[in-house]
């Protein structure tokens, strides 16, 4: 796991191969297909897809239970917050974004990195990543570059200290982030979350990305984009016992210019 923490460090986030096994997808995809025709959408007839992106609550129960336990999500969690420190969650939890093939402005596809907690009904972030340990994305259909992946700025969770350091405590709104980014942030390499149903990609909650369009696959892309939740605001205070994604964090404060 060693090459895997320094590949987080560096990069920001790092893919679990089939960390879900195909016939929890596959019961996972039934529910979330379930949740489209409640909401009248046919996700096998295209006359039904009227908007780029619909999005609800991730279903809960035993079937998402299964998925968010995955043994091997669980030992990534252990590896980069440590044994015991994050809190788990008997499900997947956050929200499914489900994106049909469009040429259509989905209307939320800006740089941004995920907010943690509230403030007068916007998501707020701060340098201490208060109750947000990691983002984690889930694969539930198969993801190709023309299916409206995820695009994530590589490294550019060490570009963020620096500038939600300036807004202490309190933080800030998610959206306004990206603003204060330098330029710099925005020529590094980037990559898109692509593969296979069952694949997941856990991710920095610094690390900025954006949805992609327009669509251009066959069909909707599924995917869930929980928290990982962490009980405490990280102390940033260098010593031995520092998990991964704090190091990060205080690489990008140390760094002099991102």
């Amino acid at each position: 796991m060693t090459t895997a923490i320094d590949n987080f460090l560096a990069d920001g986030f790092v893919t679990v191969r089939r960390a879900v096994a195909p016939g929890v997808v596959r019961a996972c995809v039934a529910l979330i297909e379930e949740e489209l025709r409640a909401r009248g959408i046919d996700p096998r007839n295209r006359v039904t897809w009227t908007k780029p992106v619909v999005r609800f609550p991730c279903p809960e129960g035993p079937t998402f239970a299964a998925a968010g336990t995955s043994p091997a999500l669980c030992n990534v969690y252990d590896q980069l917050l440590g044994r015991g420190r994050w809190i788990p969650r008997q499900g997947v939890g956050g929200t499914i974004p489900v994106r049909f093939p469009s040429t259509s402005d989905p209307g939320d596809a800006g740089w941004h990195i995920d907010g943690s907690y509230d403030v007068g009904g916007q998501w707020w972030v701060n340098v201490q990543s208060r109750g947000r340990g990691l983002l984690a994305l889930f694969l539930f259909s198969d993801v190709g570059d023309q299916d409206a992946p995820t695009e994530i700025l590589v490294g550019s969770h060490l570009d963020v200290p620096r500038v939600l350091a300036r807004f202490g405590a309190r933080g800030v709104w998610n959206c306004d982030v990206a603003r204060e980014l330098p330029a710099s942030t925005f020529r590094r390499g980037r990559a898109h979350a692509t593969g296979r149903a069952g694949d997941v990609y856990i991710c920095h909650p610094f690390l900025v990305h954006r949805a992609t369009w327009p669509h251009r696959g066959s069909g909707p892309r599924m995917l869930a984009q929980p928290a990982i939740e962490y009980p405490q605001p990280f102390a940033l205070r260098e010593d031995s016992d520092v998990c991964a994604v704090e190091r990060a964090i205080l690489r990008g404060l140390e760094r002099r210019d991102s």
